[in-house]
């Protein structure tokens, strides 16, 4: 079931209806049918790998607590993670695997026998498999308790608002909350329902609509040059975050109207003034769980210099594994950590060239100069993690900037830059209206307070700013049902 289709409009007010009408002891029933209901809208057989992962995850960490003996405790974890990634590898993974061993085979001159299988990818099989994989890791670690109830812990497992996106929630933070007497809270309601709508937004009106131009030019680079290629670029990055952090968003603010607080995922990422803090910014529920369970492991920052710059590169190498079976995506994550490295040799000599031309580390033209220095690393990287092939993703790196100066002088007229990217000028002037008002959002959360001082302005402009949303949805949307993009991750 999609958030942006009929289905989730008629299906979210029952649950939430019947939620506040239930006694608290029976709030978990409900809220665990209606999330098998909500995945098994898309496909009801891939229930059953949910329900397996739910029963190992359970088993093993009950074991793990009682087991007095540590290789005990060590096999019971190996299980959880055997009965976590071994799905994910098989639906994934194989035939990502298979097809790289028969292309080598056909380099080499070997008749490879083996065919792939073309399995279909359960949806958010990365997510809820890593989000009870997290479970048993903290248990194993001491960290948590294990969950004696079942029920709840099925409903951790497969929670509807986050369960095929994220954000991927810890256990220390979802399950006591499952367990909470929650009473109607209007305030909150507003606040969730005030997050769903910027969800939609972004969703509709800047990931939907930029996706037409996207898609027309990457699923067949070779026919363009320079221009839309950057624009097919640059809107790319904000399809990704508006479909993206508008789940996160839709999501974080169902679940608080349930009265369940999911983490943020998302905090202005584009305004980030280095890779680091990218990543800081950026998926933050996935970027703390690879630092928390596989850089942390590894050593962490507290290592020799060429073991840090080691760790970061397995670890953002594995993160592009994880965002999809391809060799681009595995680029896109060893671009990501020689970002990272790159960045922590050179730290001294750009502190000390700044300081020689006089540049504040505070002032505006610099911080004007990292976020855009930023972003096009960052748009750099998105390249390849969009282009469908290798081949495809080197021809656009490599034609950016062919006949920029001629396309430029070709555009007389803004219809001149649609027929150029070979849209209308109506899909694209609604993407252009879509970040700009992202934008003007964004700098307005640089404030700490900005949802509280939200509020706390007169009624008049809050509810001319909700209108204001809804006209642009309405105006500017996109009401194709589009998938987000991460669901096949």
């Amino acid at each position: 079931m999609l958030f942006n289709s009929f289905e989730f409009a008629v299906f979210f007010p029952v649950i939430v209806t019947l939620y506040f009408l239930l006694p608290h002891p029976r709030r978990w029933i409900l809220l665990l049918v209606g999330s098998y209901y909500f995945y098994g809208s898309w496909q009801v057989e891939f229930l059953a790998l949910i329900l397996a992962s739910t029963l190992i995850d359970y088993f093993a960490a009950q074991k793990i607590a009682a087991a007095k003996d540590k290789r005990r405790r060590v096999g019971f974890l190996l299980l959880s993670i055997l009965g976590n990634m071994g799905p994910l590898l098989v639906f994934k993974y194989l035939d990502f695997f298979n097809s790289s061993i028969a292309e080598l085979a056909n380099i080499i001159g070997w008749n490879y026998p083996i065919e792939a299988l073309n399995l279909i990818l359960p949806v958010g099989i990365s997510f809820y498999s890593f989000q009870t994989l997290s479970y048993t890791i903290d248990v194993f670690n001491k960290k948590i308790q294990p969950e004696n109830h079942f029920g709840i812990f099925a409903l951790y497992v497969s929670y509807f608002p986050q369960l095929v996106a994220g954000p991927i929630e810890r256990p220390g933070n979802l399950i006591p909350q499952l367990r909470k007497k929650i009473s109607i809270n209007w305030a909150r309601i507003r606040s969730g329902l005030t997050q769903m709508l910027w969800g939609f937004f972004m969703k509709l009106v800047i990931a939907d609509r930029a996706a037409v131009i996207v898609n027309q030019i990457y699923d067949s680079p070779q026919k363009f040059d320079g221009l839309p290629l950057v624009f097919a670029t640059v809107f790319f990055a904000f399809q990704i975050l508006g479909d993206f952090a508008g789940y996160s968003n839709i999501a974080i603010g169902a679940s608080r109207i349930l009265g369940i607080d999911l983490m943020k995922n998302f905090d202005r990422p584009y305004f980030s003034k280095s890779i680091a803090e990218f990543w800081r910014r950026w998926h933050i529920s996935l970027s703390t769980w690879f630092r928390d369970y596989v850089y942390i492991p590894l050593g962490g920052n507290r290592v020799v210099k060429w073991r840090l710059y080691y760790n970061i590169l397995i670890t953002f190498t594995i993160s592009g594994l994880w965002h999809g079976a391809a060799w681009t995506f595995i680029a896109w994550g060893v671009l990501h950590g020689l970002y990272m490295v790159i960045g922590h040799i050179t730290l001294d000599i750009r502190s000390k060239f700044k300081r020689l031309i006089g540049l504040k580390q505070t002032g505006l033209i610099n911080r004007i100069w990292q976020v855009s220095f930023v972003f096009v690393l960052v748009c750099i990287g998105w390249v390849l993690f969009r282009a469908t092939t290798f081949d495809d993703a080197v021809y656009i790196l490599t034609n950016l900037h062919t006949n920029l100066s001629e396309q430029i002088s070709e555009i007389e007229s803004f219809r001149d830059l649609a027929r150029m990217l070979k849209v209308s000028a109506s899909n694209l002037m609604s993407v252009i209206v879509g970040i700009t008002v992202l934008l003007i959002v964004n700098l307005y959360q640089r404030r700490a307070d900005y949802y509280q001082h939200f509020l706390q302005l007169p009624t008049f402009i809050r509810w001319s700013a909700y209108y204001l949303i809804i006209l642009l949805i309405l105006f500017f949307g996109s009401f194709e049902g589009e998938d987000f993009i991460y669901f096949q991750f």
